[in-house]
């Protein structure tokens, strides 16, 4: 058995059937990237609530979430924006409202009683305030925060800063106290370096070792030997010889000896033999030999 209600509704039409229904009460709208945004006037917000939550065709009965978005460039500088959502027609809306720091948006909590945490969301961090909100109060930040964090003008590092006393035995507050001074980031890639040149940055002008990280850009990276060969004087004489004169090669030494075949193998030279005596010659006489010892009985 399907499901009555449909997966998934178009925007078709939704824009006319709210400018029929809200008349002058309706200031824009915007349909994109799938989403239908309309922008009424402030001072008619919950009727305009009312009607688009009960209207035949629209029905949209929950509020999801309440926005706020600040503008600083414009008269009003703060937008509130509404998430509505309808359970029989499983479609979503935005209603965004304008204000400023004083102007108060009307609370739509006698419509959807969830709203009462949300407005006080809204007012913790932007600052906008809500007629007909019985307990707006701050909700996110802690007892005591100056200032709305959400704005585009709140510093970073915020005004006071809290910490626990040993010597009180409680958590104090005290004004911002920074160990250096705060640094912007200008998302640049890692692989080109900032143009700009940060304290210390001046002693990796040129290449350290091998392989190390370096701010220079690509077209500027010189190796880290070819640093090293250009800053090396040339030798004043060269190191290799033209003749044998400047080595001593190729002089004879007095024991010098015919250079064996193979140059592993050295033989040493053999004793002159006798020669054997012609036919005609006189022999020759034998040399004696020396007597032999007695050998003892």
């Amino acid at each position: 058995m399907r499901a009555p209600a449909p997966a998934y509704t178009a925007n078709d039409g939704i824009i006319d059937r709210a400018g029929e229904l809200l008349g002058a009460k309706l200031l824009s709208s915007l349909d994109a990237v799938g989403e239908v945004a309309l922008t009424v006037d402030r001072e008619t917000l919950v009727e305009t609530m009312v009607a688009l939550r009960d209207t035949p065709g629209l029905e949209y009965q929950q509020l999801m979430e309440i926005a706020g978005v600040d503008y600083p460039e414009r008269p009003d500088r703060f937008e509130v924006v509404y998430c509505l959502l309808s359970l029989t027609r499983n479609h979503r809306i935005r209603v965004h409202v304008q204000t400023d720091e004083e102007k108060p948006v009307p609370s739509v909590t006698g419509i959807w009683p969830v709203a009462g945490w949300l407005e006080r969301e809204v007012y913790d961090m932007y600052g906008v305030l809500f007629s007909g909100n019985a307990d707006l109060r701050r909700i996110l930040t802690d007892y005591g925060f100056r200032g709305h964090p959400q704005r585009k003008d709140f510093p970073l590092t915020g005004y006071v800063e809290l910490r626990y006393s040993e010597e009180a035995k409680r958590v104090v507050y005290e004004p911002v106290q920074l160990a250096q001074d705060f640094r912007t980031f200008d998302f640049m890639s890692p692989w080109e370096g900032a143009e700009y040149i940060l304290p210390g940055d001046e002693k990796a002008k040129l290449p350290e070792a091998k392989g190390a990280p370096t701010p220079l850009k690509a077209d500027e990276i010189q190796k880290a030997d070819a640093a090293k060969t250009a800053a090396a004087a040339p030798p004043a004489t060269p190191k290799v010889t033209e003749s044998t004169a400047q080595t001593g090669a190729g002089k004879a030494s007095p024991d010098a000896a015919p250079k064996p075949a193979d140059p592993d193998v050295v033989k040493k030279p053999r004793a002159a033999r006798a020669k054997p005596a012609a036919s005609g010659d006189a022999p020759t006489a034998p040399k004696p030999r020396a007597p032999r010892k007695p050998k003892a009985s």
